[in-house]
């Protein structure tokens, strides 16, 4: 653990938090001494092992599971991580589905399945989180992009439309959410080298960008950036899309 603890007495609900860059957000924040509900759609064991992994480094978190885009699956798990932890101060939206699928062959469910998880499961935490963030006088909501958002990709119509969504969710709530001292960023990461099911291959955007560092990024270079913006060096910060991507794209 760091000796610098600039979350300490806060909490942190982390979305999607089981793996990859998700897990990467949620020990980080932990590590800068905020408590941790580490929220995953149904895999309980997953999140009970970044559980066991934070505690293990000095820090605290408890397991949340919902699915985010179920409305009052979310307002049950928020009430619950309120009453166990007494606040909430900070949302990361990170939960999302990845899937790869041409337009022609995509059906209009998977079109929504996929809207429904990151773009409504957005919605739904952040409405459920916003009287603790309200309550926090330093609250901050970081939702999760990606490079494809901004540059497109193929077979990936579904998954494009979603995450640029946030960027204009990102910009609404920095408005309204202005006066109640409530950050709201997004960050935007690139070709990240993350775990990937043995069958899945390499997404067709990680094909076709390049980055300016020459290679690719890891989870813990983008939960660098959502520490940061958690924090109190970032409270002038807010509406902000943050590229997190080696230089492979240019905001």
């Amino acid at each position: 653990m760091s000796e610098e603890k600039e979350l300490s007495g806060r909490v942190a609900v982390v979305t999607g938090a089981g793996r990859n860059i998700g897990r990467a957000m949620a020990k980080s924040l932990a590590a800068g001494g905020a408590t941790i509900a580490v929220n995953v759609r149904s895999n309980r064991a997953e999140a009970e092992q970044v559980v066991r992994e934070i505690e293990r480094d000095g820090g605290k978190a408890i397991v949340a599971v919902a699915d985010v885009g179920d409305e009052a699956a979310v307002h049950t798990m928020v009430a619950d991580v309120a009453r166990q932890l007494g606040r909430i101060d900070y949302l990361i939206n990170n939960a999302a589905l990845r899937q790869e699928r041409t337009f022609e062959e995509m059906s209009f469910t998977e079109w929504r399945t996929v809207l429904g998880v990151i773009l409504d499961g957005a919605f739904h935490c952040a409405k459920a989180c916003l009287p603790r963030l309200k309550a926090s006088g330093a609250g901050a909501i970081v939702n999760i992009g990606g490079l494809s958002a901004h540059t497109g990709s193929k077979h990936r119509a579904h998954v494009t439309a979603a995450k640029l969504g946030l960027v204009g969710f990102t910009r609404g709530l920095a408005h309204d959410l202005a006066k109640d001292h409530v950050t709201v960023n997004l960050v935007a990461p690139g070709t990240i080298d993350t775990a990937r099911r043995a069958d899945a291959g390499q997404p067709a955007h990680h094909l076709i960008n390049n980055t300016l560092t020459g290679k690719r990024g890891a989870p813990d270079d983008v939960a660098a950036m959502v520490r940061f913006l958690c924090g109190p060096g970032a409270r002038y910060v807010t509406g902000q899309t943050i590229h997190v991507n080696g230089g492979a794209y240019f905001a």
